[in-house]
């Protein structure tokens, strides 16, 4: 089933009717501001996002994003009891307003591996993530898919090394070789061509062609540490960010970065969490500025990064956090500035589920007030967004949305306020004629 427009008859009380036709599925599904009708049949009809300096376009017209991290889409879809997940996830995001999920588009080594050792792939899996690809389709979402992990959650630059190591041909046991060892960036830019070139098994559509994908992330949160200077990373970002673009000119690409200023930054004493931000061996402008990096991304979290465990300081470290790299998109890279990560802990001491409202609405104000003013904060992205039974899942950050009324209103109303700003978008303009009207 594909999803299209929604109904479009309504009465003279503002209530929709279903649409009287030949075989027309409508289903019916309650949420917080209203009942809305989803049309499941048809083609959701979707354009390659673009960059115009400090803006994305779509379709000639600017595009800001209300946004959500799910990692776990692919995972879930592989086994036939998890796979309700993905639809029901994407349709919530989708009835929420919000446009964008950042989800991995990687699993190293491990249960449910997606590349089971360098250049074998499970078709099982591979047949997941093209289903999280069609169901995003269905429902007018785009994704940012990422390609590999710092961290060693998922296989990430462990696992690669690791294989490395046994086949006999690795240079060092240090994660960080997974930046400069040859054998290593082979194995990487096998795996990058495979999931580019990947022909889509619902679609029919190869992944590098398919205007779903938003953008291509290189790597999630990148630090190499072993060479403080930067030089190691920005050599392996200039030379993925070129292999990508040779493979697929038609998406953006971002190189996933978590936003520390550098050692030769004057901002790294000024506006860094602390003095060991500027030694990870990321640089965000010089990252940043590569002509074959599209948009620069930067996460957000205060309480993983201070020592300083006053709220109040949190929520001012966001706000200068925020405006810094905005200011940095603006008048240094003149490039879109993304907020692709941002959460607030249920482990601090002090925490209270109000705080996290608060939180959220500093960061979704501050994203706002970049869209009116057409700066280049183009859009923020929660981490993370859950449905209901994976708990066991969860991580200190993740929500269902909609199980808190406050919260769910604060991200419903992000929406409604970007529509405002930028029309809606061609698959939005049903949800957000009922969802907006009800904000009023």
């Amino acid at each position: 089933m594909v999803k299209s427009h929604m109904n479009r008859m309504t009465g003279g009380n503002g209530m929709l009717y279903p649409i009287i036709g030949f075989a027309l599925c409508v289903a019916f599904i309650y949420m917080s501001f209203g009942d809305l009708w989803i049309d499941l049949h048809g083609e959701t009809k979707l354009s390659f996002v673009e960059r115009n300096g400090t803006q994305f376009m779509v379709n000639g017209k600017p595009f800001y994003i209300n946004g959500w991290n799910s990692y776990w889409l692919m995972d879930h879809g592989v086994d036939e009891s998890s796979r309700s997940r993905i639809s029901a996830m994407l349709q919530a995001g989708a009835k929420m307003g919000l446009t964008v999920c950042r989800t991995w588009a990687f699993n190293d080594g491990g249960y449910n591996a997606l590349q089971i050792s360098p250049g074998r792939f499970d078709e099982r899996v591979f047949r997941s993530l093209d289903n999280v690809i069609a169901e995003a389709r269905k429902h007018g979402i785009r994704l940012i898919l990422s390609l590999v992990n710092n961290l060693q959650a998922y296989g990430g630059k462990t696992q690669y090394v690791q294989w490395a190591w046994e086949e006999g041909v690795g240079l060092s046991a240090s994660n960080d070789s997974f930046f400069y060892d040859p054998s290593i960036l082979g194995y990487f830019k096998n795996y990058v061509k495979t999931v580019l070139t990947r022909k889509n098994t619902f679609t029919g559509i190869e992944y590098r062609d398919d205007p779903t994908i938003f953008a291509w992330e290189l790597i999630n949160e990148p630090r190499c540490m072993t060479d403080a200077s930067g030089d190691t990373l920005q050599d392996w970002i200039e030379e993925m960010s070129n292999f990508v673009k040779a493979i697929d000119r038609k998406h953006l690409l971002t190189v996933g970065l978590e936003g520390f200023y550098g050692p030769k930054s004057p901002k790294r004493l000024t506006v860094n969490p602390e003095f060991w931000a500027a030694d990870l061996g990321s640089d965000f402008i010089r990252n940043s500025k590569i002509s074959t990096v599209d948009f620069a991304s930067v996460h957000i979290y205060p309480d993983h990064w201070s020592h300083n465990q006053d709220f109040e300081y949190k929520l001012k470290f966001v706000s200068k956090w925020m405006l810094s790299h905005i200011e940095d998109g603006d008048k240094e890279l003149k490039k879109p500035v993304m907020f692709t990560e941002f959460g607030l802990s249920t482990e601090n001491d002090d925490f209270d589920p109000s705080q996290r409202d608060r939180f959220y609405k500093v960061i979704l104000d501050i994203a706002y007030k970049s869209a009116k003013k057409q700066r280049s904060g183009a859009g923020a992205f929660v981490w993370q967004f859950l449905v209901e039974g994976m708990e066991k899942y969860n991580d200190d950050f993740g929500i269902v949305p909609w199980e808190r009324p406050s919260t769910y209103r604060l991200f419903t109303e992000q929406s409604c306020r970007l529509a405002r700003i930028q029309g809606a978008l061609a698959c939005q303009k049903e949800h957000l004629k009922k969802l907006c009207w009800q904000r009023r």
